[in-house]
């Protein structure tokens, strides 16, 4: 037993590090990438705080259990002893049942919160995205300011869609054949894409940057060439995009 505590002590922190792996900076992201909207910063504080309660209860256990293995295990002098006995006592009992009661209430209350703040959508977005996920890429089609733009893709050609920095998104999603999932890792968000379903979300763009989008769902033999890129730029960058859209139409 002597030999294993140690063992099992560098292993757990093995695990609790390689959660912070993938460069420079992650280590406050706990392995997370870095969002790129308002709603990411919302998740990401609550995904640190699950980890943060996680390994407050973590160290909690791992020293009941060391303590118990310490001052409790067989002895020499006294093979048949027992440590002293607290069935039935009632102080006890209530402690470990009222815990964990108190500790996933709270857990509760802050995921149910942040998750009625992210699913939220408002009736007038600045701009208004229909996403259609189709074999075996996307359709987006933008509107903002009466303009219009679609980006068409293809397996070999991925899409890119452009959004302005700053401004509220609604995704309307849609499907015409099978089951898609639409995915921007920077976005710390997903959502499925339905045939005969209409999913919608919003987000606010929080920085400029090209980020990786891709399916999320396996859907069928070209399901890993379903990629695409957004995009968000400037509010100037973004009028010159729609000029130049609206002109090649």
């Amino acid at each position: 037993m002597a030999r294993r505590v140690p063992r099992a002590a560098a292993l757990a922190v093995l695990l609790v590090s390689l959660t912070a792996c993938g460069g420079p900076g992650t280590w406050n992201r706990a392995g997370m990438p870095e969002g790129a909207t308002k709603e990411a910063g919302i998740i990401q504080n609550l995904w640190n705080g699950a980890w943060i309660a996680s390994l407050a209860v973590g160290v909690v256990v791992w020293g009941l259990i060391l303590w118990a293995c310490a001052f409790h295990r067989k002895r020499k002098n006294s093979p048949d002893a027992l440590p002293p006995q607290v069935r039935y006592n009632l102080p006890i009992e209530i402690l470990y049942t009222t815990v964990p009661i108190i500790m996933v209430a709270v857990f509760f209350y802050f995921t149910a919160r942040d998750e009625n703040t992210i699913v939220a959508v408002s009736k007038n977005p600045d701009v208004k995205v229909h996403v259609e996920g189709f074999q075996w890429s996307w359709r987006f089609t933008s509107e903002y300011g009466g303009k219009t733009a679609q980006v068409v893709g293809t397996p070999s050609k991925r899409p890119e869609l452009v959004l302005p920095v700053g401004k509220k998104v609604q995704f309307d999603l849609s499907s015409p054949d099978v089951i898609h999932s639409f995915w921007v890792p920077s976005f710390l968000f997903k959502r499925d894409v339905i045939p005969g379903v209409k999913n919608v979300f919003e987000i606010q763009t929080s920085k400029t940057g090209t980020f990786a989008g891709r399916c999320a769902e396996l859907c069928g033999v070209d399901h890993s060439r379903m990629l695409f890129t957004v995009k968000i730029v400037s509010q100037a960058e973004y009028d010159s995009y729609l000029n130049q859209a609206g002109s090649a139409q």
